[in-house]
């Protein structure tokens, strides 16, 4: 087997940054003498890189980081281009190319335009060259926002089939207490399961700089467990950081799931993760372990209500009888197909295959978190 890996690294803002807030070159080399070692050994490397707001709000006179959505786009379209400007110069250097990749969540949501984010990002890697992803922060609004860069990049891991997620922080890893009021907090090494006792040890941001606290790394693990990646959280400052820790040789805390049923195909990750339920489907009873445990298909006579609207191909949200909710579906049947099969069943009207097929169902309880988020 290849000892080679395909490695997605995120870098927030605060590790990117100098003390006046600025884009600090110096750190930036750094990490790109890192990517560029991790090159020549053979591995593929694609950044998720925060920063472009950071790059740009100064050229355009603010003192502090704008608080305005209109203002942080405009700083985002200066420092966007400084950022990778920067990245390119830096890794041509090395003799490796930089490819610029903006996204909107609402790349992810659309299946076709998520298939087609992964084929370019492909051939990119598959090529030698460096993609550098961030969100479209120029463009974006908070209702199709990723919310963050640490779930992006686990969402960016899982599209392409990575080998393992780094990310990057300004905290050694993940600590059984806050290490910056306890003294005596002691490191975690590695985490395999995602327990209600390691979400209470996430604090809040611990930067003016960056978007995403400990909380939000622990979501992206989630995502990136239940993807079957193995990912790893260090502080950034540390020599060679990223290289030991593709290595496994670091100080951090590794994170992996060690259950078979961690690996969500493309399919069941875009409908987990991105695909945003757009109505609710409540099951009769008997039809719970059905495909919770037993991984049936759905059938036209266990739906027993419709909530809202959908088209074939829609994901919907599945409940039981109760109100709790089971997890999202794929649907072969519209909503208007579905409500005619119920008004018209007692007329012996026979809708022939399944509602949704036991493939294109995501369980809760196998993603650890409320899907569809």
């Amino acid at each position: 087997m290849s000892s080679t890996k395909r490695v997605v690294i995120k870098i927030g803002s605060s590790s990117l940054t100098s003390q006046s807030g600025d884009i600090s070159r110096r750190k930036l080399e750094k990490l790109t003498d890192q990517v560029a070692e991790l090159k020549d050994q053979g591995h593929e490397v694609l950044l998720v890189s925060s920063g472009a707001v950071a790059a740009g709000y100064r050229t355009l006179g603010f003192v502090n980081r704008p608080d305005t959505l209109p203002e942080k786009q405009a700083a985002a379209s200066v420092g966007q281009g400084r950022l990778i400007e920067t990245y390119s110069e830096l890794l041509s250097s090395h003799g490796y190319a930089a490819s610029q990749i903006l996204i909107t969540r609402g790349d992810f949501s659309d299946e076709k335009r998520y298939n087609n984010v992964r084929n370019t990002i492909n051939v990119v890697l598959e090529r030698g060259i460096v993609p550098i992803v961030n969100e479209n922060d120029t463009i974006t609004t908070d209702r199709l926002r990723f919310g963050d860069n640490d779930t992006l990049s686990a969402k960016v891991a899982g599209l392409v089939d990575a080998d393992q997620l780094i990310i990057l922080s300004d905290i050694d890893g993940l600590y059984d207490d806050d290490p910056r009021k306890n003294e005596n907090a002691e490191l975690l090494p590695k985490v395999t399961e995602i327990t209600d006792e390691i979400e209470d040890m996430a604090g809040e941001p611990g930067s003016s700089v960056g978007t995403g606290g400990m909380r939000s790394k622990i979501d992206a693990f989630k995502i990136a467990m239940a993807s079957g990646i193995p990912s790893f959280l260090g502080r950034s400052n540390i020599k060679w950081i990223i290289v030991d820790a593709v290595a496994e040789t670091a100080r951090g805390t590794y994170f992996t799931c060690e259950e078979t049923e961690c690996n969500l195909d493309h399919k069941r990750q875009w409908i987990a993760f991105n695909s945003g339920p757009e109505a609710e489907i409540t099951i009769v009873d008997e039809a719970r372990e059905a495909i919770v445990e037993d991984k049936n298909n759905l059938l036209p006579s266990q739906v027993y209500q419709i909530n809202g609207h959908f088209k074939k191909g829609s994901v919907v949200r599945i409940k039981d009888v109760q109100g709790t909710a089971l997890g999202l579906g794929m649907m072969n049947y519209s909503s208007e197909d579905l409500t005619r099969f119920q008004l018209e069943k007692s007329r012996d009207h026979k809708m022939d295959g399944a509602v949704m097929n036991s493939e294109a169902f995501v369980c809760e309880l196998e993603v650890a978190i409320p899907v569809g988020v």
